[in-house]
């Protein structure tokens, strides 16, 4: 089995809307994480391998996630966290919009239910959502939260 990377990269997207500022979650597709919800969503983002640099990894994580290229414009370097499980990850933030309704994920195959011998192809990400930024930092991983902070600290005053 080939060793998972401890780390990954990803694109917070946001948007102002009514006067007020949203950002882009992801909710992870396939079996385990149909019915959980607060605690579950997390930013479009993906595995650095060797080699590659973050930044170009957040690009394309987004893309697959999604379906949608990442908007062109400002990046804003919101540092780095880490997760319960010890990988760490890079995030930048970029203003855009897109509609959750014309995203489209990549898919990951996997046996279900287990010892079945039935494979199933499932999305890597089953849905993405607006939510303003209170709403995310109750959806968000809660290691993920600090990216929001990070984003609206660095909008203030902008």
């Amino acid at each position: 089995m080939a060793k998972r990377s401890r780390t990954s990269a990803g694109i917070l997207l946001y948007r102002r809307s009514n006067g007020r500022l949203e950002v882009l979650l992801a909710h992870p597709g396939g079996p385990f994480f149909a019915r959980r919800d607060a605690g579950h969503w997390t930013i479009p983002k993906g595995e650095v391998d060797a080699g590659e640099e973050p930044l170009d990894v957040a690009r394309r994580e987004f893309e697959e996630e999604t379906g949608h290229s990442v908007p062109v414009g400002p990046l804003v370097d919101l540092g780095s966290i880490v997760q319960k499980g010890g990988k760490l990850v890079h995030a930048w933030a970029v203003e855009g919009d897109l509609d959750p309704a014309a995203a489209v994920s990549n898919t990951f195959d996997l046996e279900w239910p287990p010892r079945s011998g039935r494979v199933q192809t499932f999305p890597e990400v089953d849905s993405v959502q607006w939510f303003t930024t209170d709403e995310a930092r109750a959806r968000i991983r809660d290691t993920q939260a600090p990216l929001v902070d990070r984003l609206e600290a660095s909008l203030e005053g902008a």
